[in-house]
């Protein structure tokens, strides 16, 4: 039986399966590349790559920054699938449909997922072009990826209390050390968008213990959960939030912030496959 939202006929191992027939490459790491993560494609290996619009269920990104392709690739020698942007709950599509991509990962016998985005910073010592590994997160975008049909094999009310594995985090901290990457730890927020918060939710949030704002990697962490993976959330902070700057927040600014530090998020990435391995290796 379909997840509810998918495309009808089509499940997630079914996709999975086919995606398996097309390469011998068995990743058992996955990343999710968002704004200003792309540029991690540069200098892998690339052995398959899939548009979402050939792939049943995969919704397809519309937002500038998110190719839409899911890619089997080396990166730094070590196997993973990448998935090169994300489709938004904002574009209007449902939580389950946005998460469709994570589970035919996980049907792929993906063990580990890495999530990339872009976020706004609301603690004070983050600056744009810095980084943060998530420790937890805040859902307010108004509703949950399992909601509605439960997938019998798996359970439907899921524990979140470890979302962001301790490890991983730790990869990420010698990663950062290692490309001198100024990064942080600290609680993601997620709103629905697509507009920016006011300065008042800014200050409400802050008060909630937000450290970062933005509109996704929270439904994709859920479901990562619920199917057994283990995460990392890695944040870019492309901007202050709202009231926290003189400068109005817009799109353009999270895509040049994005750019101008592509090349340190590429060799962050790089390093942190390469760690996983290391610590996969027995």
């Amino acid at each position: 039986m379909p997840v509810r939202g998918s495309q009808p006929g089509f499940s997630p191992g079914a996709v999975a399966a086919a995606l398996l027939r097309r390469s011998t490459l068995r990743p058992t790491l996955g990343m999710v590349l968002g704004s200003g993560f792309q540029s991690a494609l540069k200098g892998c290996t690339r052995l398959l790559e899939a548009n979402y619009t050939s792939l049943p269920g995969f919704p397809r990104p519309g937002v500038a920054g998110h190719e839409g392709k899911l890619v089997f690739a080396y990166l730094a020698r070590v196997p993973v699938v990448i998935l090169s942007g994300r489709a938004h709950y904002y574009e209007g599509a449902a939580l389950e449909t946005l998460t469709f991509p994570v589970r035919v990962l996980a049907g792929m016998g993906v063990k580990t997922l890495l999530l990339t985005c872009a976020a706004g910073g609301i603690n004070s010592r983050f600056k744009p072009g810095d980084f943060m590994a998530v420790t937890d997160h805040l859902n307010f975008m108004g509703s949950n990826p399992l909601r509605g049909w439960a997938q019998p094999d798996l359970p439907r009310f899921v524990d979140l209390t470890n979302t962001y594995d301790a490890g991983l985090r730790k990869l990420l901290d010698q990663a950062a050390r290692q490309e001198k990457a100024r990064l942080h730890h600290g609680v993601y927020l997620a709103v629905s968008g697509p507009s920016y918060e006011t300065p008042a939710e800014i200050r409400a949030f802050a008060k909630l213990g937000a450290d970062a704002v933005g509109m996704s990697l929270v439904p994709e962490a859920i479901v990562a959960r619920q199917c057994g993976l283990k995460v990392a959330g890695l944040a870019c902070i492309t901007n202050r939030a709202a009231g926290l700057s003189q400068q109005a927040i817009s799109h353009a600014e999270v895509l040049a912030t994005g750019e101008a530090k592509a090349t340190l998020a590429r060799d962050l990435l790089r390093r942190f496959a390469g760690l996983y391995a290391e610590a996969n290796a027995n």
